[in-house]
C-alpha cells in the first residue's frame, strides 16, 4: 500500500494567535492519527510561480489514514481553534508512488 503525504501551504496568516492554538491541537492529534512530520516552515526557495509561504508536509502511511486524520476529533477540535478567517490556505492530500 503506497503512503500518502498532507501539503499544507498558507497562503496568508492574519491570526497568528490563532494559528498557535490550531498548532498546539493540531500536531499531537496528527501524530496520533500517525502522521510524521516531514518537513514545515518558510520556503528556503521558491522556483516558477511559487510563492515564499508557510508549508507543512506531513507522511502517513496510507490514504485511508490520511484522511481519517483529517476527519478524526481532535483534528476538528484543531480546527475550531484556528477558526474561520485566521489563514487562507490550501491542503492537499494525495497517494505516493
Amino acid at each position: 500500500m503506497a503512503k500518502a503525504y498532507w501539503i499544507s501551504a498558507y497562503r496568508s496568516i492574519s491570526n497568528p494567535d490563532a494559528l498557535a492554538e490550531y498548532a498546539k491541537l493540531a500536531g499531537p492529534s496528527l501524530t496520533a492519527a500517525g502522521g510524521k512530520f516531514l518537513a514545515r516552515g518558510v520556503a528556503a526557495a521558491v522556483k516558477e510561480h511559487g510563492q515564499k509561504e508557510r508549508t507543512v508536509l506531513i507522511e502517513f502511511e496510507s490514504l485511508d489514514a490520511a484522511l481519517a486524520a483529517y476527519d478524526s476529533p481532535g483534528y476538528k477540535a484543531a480546527l475550531a481553534a484556528l477558526g474561520e478567517n485566521a489563514v487562507v490556505r490550501d491542503i492537499r492530500i494525495l497517494e505516493g508512488v
